[in-house]
């Protein structure tokens, strides 16, 4: 059980450079995936004149996200893993692939790359206001509530399959690039239902600086049990105790 494999840490792991480094290197593809990602449905909204979501603006939130999230896995993977995620970063540590104190200060940094990237945004474009993730109408918010578990659950199991198993082989080369369709291809599925989130940091940026929280709490519950029940399905089921090795301190 991966539960017999969490670690809180030590007192010095926090200030440990490699962790300090690992820390920025989150910081920087986060702001890379937010500011692509985000920056992609503020120009459409310039271009519509703030105009409805229509099909095609749909799929180039995919494609923008897609894309962002793959550059932004591939040039963090090698010195923090490429989490560019609090759920992943989660889902790593339910499944005894990070400690405590290393993931608490991921998440630090992949909050704090996502309101930079924001405030960036707004900056740049003269004010413009980044949305805040919000549930379309006819949805509730455990509607949403699904949506995010089932589609992080997707990604996590995604990253768990091509980056985390040891079995993983050549497939971990690709690793970034299936991190990238997953999250594009959810989007698809769920993004005109409540945003297709996945990713507390993601929404987290958003909102702090329109200040808006409205149903905000489905944008972290959802992805956190997601990452819990896809870390706790592909470890005891695919990997299993005798398959682990000694982790490095870039986790995957």
């Amino acid at each position: 059980m991966p539960i017999n494999r969490i670690a809180v840490g030590t007192p010095g792991e926090a200030s440990h450079p490699d962790a300090i480094r690992a820390a920025f290197a989150e910081f920087f593809s986060m702001l890379i995936f937010v500011f692509a990602g985000e920056g992609s449905g503020m120009a459409f909204n310039k271009l519509t004149n703030n105009g409805s979501t229509t099909p095609s603006g749909l799929v180039a939130a995919s494609l923008a996200h897609a894309f962002a999230l793959f550059v932004a896995v591939s040039v963090g993977a090698n010195i923090s893993g490429g989490h560019v995620n609090p759920a992943v970063t989660f889902g790593a540590f339910i499944g005894g692939n990070i400690t405590l104190l290393r993931g608490i200060l991921y998440w630090i940094a992949q909050l704090l790359g996502s309101v930079v990237a924001c405030l960036l945004l707004k900056f740049a474009t003269g004010g413009w206001e980044t949305a805040a993730f919000s549930l379309s109408s006819g949805v509730s918010v455990w509607n949403a509530l699904v949506f995010e578990i089932v589609m992080t659950f997707g990604l996590v199991y995604t990253v768990y399959a091509t980056a985390v198993d040891p079995k993983k082989g050549n497939v971990g080369i690709v690793a970034p690039i299936a991190i990238g369709l997953i999250v594009g291809a959810n989007i698809l599925a769920g993004g005109a239902f409540d945003g297709a989130s996945m990713n507390p940091a993601v929404s987290f940026g958003p909102a702090v600086v329109s200040w808006s929280w409205t149903h905000h709490w489905v944008y972290w519950a959802g992805p956190l049990i997601g990452a819990a029940i896809a870390a706790l399905v592909y470890d005891n089921i695919f990997i299993g105790d005798g398959a682990h090795e000694p982790l490095p301190n870039n986790d995957f």
